[in-house]
This record gives C-alpha cells, structure tokens and sequence, in this order.
C-alpha cells in the first residue's frame, strides 16, 4: 500500500510540474483574432525573435504561425522570453 501511495505522490508531483512550467511560459495574443499568429504578435512577447527564427518555425510556409508551431518553436527554445 506505500509502494502504491508513494507511485501516486511522483505521479502527482510530475504532473504539477508540467503544468507549473506551461503556465509560466508567456502567452501570445492573436490581436486580429485571425487564429495564428503573426511576426509582430510573435515579437511583442519574444523580442528577439527575428525573422529568420520566425520563418524556420513557419514549418507550412503560409506566412504566419499556428499555435502547433509556436508551441514547438517555444519548446525546442528556439523562442525564449526575455
């Protein structure tokens, strides 16, 4: 029964930290409501984002990033927050 309280409690702690470290990444607000985001939407919250950065993370080439691609961009850090 410890065993089994003490895979509970890892399990928990993990989960928490996962959420606390999703929770302090800043969030990028889709000003035009258009559902992407922009380089300049991009860049009012990752100020070194340059375009190049910005391109490489636009894995389908339409111009701007879907939350899928920013997420990845963030994860990979290739976007940091400053």
């Amino acid at each position: 029964m410890k065993k089994i309280a003490l895979v509970l409690a890892a399990t928990a702690l993990s989960a928490t930290a996962v959420l606390a470290e999703d929770a302090a990444a800043p969030e990028v607000v889709d000003t035009d409501a258009n559902g992407s985001f922009s380089l300049a939407e991009v860049q009012a919250v990752y100020k070194a984002v340059t375009e190049e950065a910005f391109k490489a993370a636009d894995t389908d080439g339409s111009g701007e990033l879907s939350a899928d691609e920013l997420k990845a961009a963030v994860d990979s850090g290739a976007f940091k927050a400053e």
